[in-house]
């Protein structure tokens, strides 16, 4: 019996592997954003970073947020499309740090996809967010002046009461997020960007496990954390540009 079992074991596993290529081939085989030799890439602050190389080394040069789990699902799953995933996350970045490298980390690259994940350093920086508005919507105005045709994903800033937020200005930090959090919306509104919604998927990923399961210092996802980061983005993004 041992051996019979044994023996059907790798054959499931086999099909439930190609099950889940099929559907995701089926999800997104007509998506204009991943068709052939399209250029995915991630702007951000250290949530999209997360260690990234800063050489040609394929082993790093992803660093190990979202991005790289982006990029390794669906390189996988389309190796004839011939996608190129590029990562210029910066830690610390706010949105004028942005401003400041755009022209040789974004346009420079000339992206078909752009997926921004900006606002929780302009936040902890003490910058309004009226300023945080006017600048990230000035960014967005010069990007699609010199990219036309980009497609816009703006990931919305995002933050659990665990680690630095477990002190009595929780509150206060989370109104001031919400905030920002609201910019973003509007600002993918205004420039037809998918909107990946974040925080409502850490919140509900917290009635199945404890905050710092998924963002050990209250900003920075863990490895499952991570996972929901790119699990949001696949969803939000497939629905968008099935659209389009």
């Amino acid at each position: 019996m041992s051996v019979l079992l044994h023996s059907r074991f790798p054959m499931r596993t086999a099909l439930l592997t190609l099950a889940a290529a099929a559907s995701l081939a089926a999800q997104t085989a007509d998506i204009p954003a991943f068709s052939n030799g399209a250029r995915i890439l991630f702007q951000g602050d250290s949530i999209t970073d997360m260690n990234r190389g800063r050489t040609a080394d394929p082993n790093h040069i992803l660093g190990h947020s979202y991005a790289f789990l982006i990029a390794a699902r669906y390189g996988s799953a389309f190796p004839e499309r011939h996608l190129t995933f590029l990562n210029r996350g910066v830690s610390g970045n706010t949105v004028a740090d942005l401003i400041g490298r755009w022209q040789s980390d974004t346009l420079a690259l000339k992206p078909d996809v752009l997926s921004i994940l900006i606002g929780i350093n302009d936040l902890g920086r003490g910058v309004s967010a009226a300023d945080f508005e006017r600048q990230y919507d000035q960014l967005l105005a010069d990007t699609v002046k010199a990219l036309p045709d980009v497609r816009l994903v703006l990931g919305e800033p995002f933050a659990l009461r665990v680690g630095q937020f477990t002190d009595d200005q929780w509150a206060e930090r989370l109104a001031e997020l919400r905030k920002r959090q609201a910019t973003v919306a509007r600002l993918a509104a205004r420039y037809h960007a998918a909107l990946v919604r974040y925080q409502k998927a850490f919140d509900a990923a917290c009635e199945r496990a404890p905050a710092d399961y998924w963002i050990w210092d209250g900003i920075h996802p863990t490895y499952s954390g991570q996972q929901i980061v790119a699990d949001e983005w696949l969803r939000t993004v497939a629905q968008a540009f099935w659209r389009l």
